[in-house]
């Protein structure tokens, strides 16, 4: 399998532990290690249904782990389910994820459940329940919501 056009990178300062913590957490499989001869690794990649995300740690010093500024984060990984979000959940509750918002149904016709992963990076998951056009989005969000589609 080759990388998908965009894979996120992340920065731990345990790449190793983060590796293991999301093969039990959410199924990754690690097809990937490259060792920086210290015992951290340079490059790795885990994968999820054919996507990929990369781990590296620790991070040399222009990237940092959430823990690095007290937990807070500037981004998060979303991952788009096709089913088992709630069993996904407690496997992730299970393996020590910090359960942020615990499965439930959003407006805009996808369940969704956010949790932190031992170093406080962010991971949010969705599955879809209801097919829903932007349209119908909007009026049951009560939010604008534009797409390509109405550039016209």
């Amino acid at each position: 399998m080759n990388v998908p056009p965009i894979s996120p990178i992340l920065f731990y300062r345990d790449a190793r532990a983060a590796l293991d913590f999301l093969e039990r957490a959410f199924g990754f499989e690690t097809r990937m290690v490259v060792d920086d001869g210290q015992g951290g690794v340079i490059h790795s990649e885990t994968v999820f249904q054919d996507h990929v995300v990369m781990v590296s740690g620790p991070p040399p010093a222009k990237y940092a782990s959430p823990l690095d500024f007290g937990g807070r984060s500037t981004s998060s990984v979303h991952v788009q389910l096709k089913d088992g979000l709630d069993a996904l959940c407690e496997r992730a509750r299970s393996a020590g994820a910090v359960i942020e918002r615990e499965p439930a149904d959003q407006p805009y016709g996808d369940r969704v459940f956010t949790c932190l992963d031992p170093e406080r990076h962010s991971w949010s998951f969705g599955q879809e329940i209801q097919a829903m056009t932007a349209a119908e989005q909007a009026k049951a969000t009560g939010r604008k919501i534009t797409t390509s589609l109405d550039a016209g």
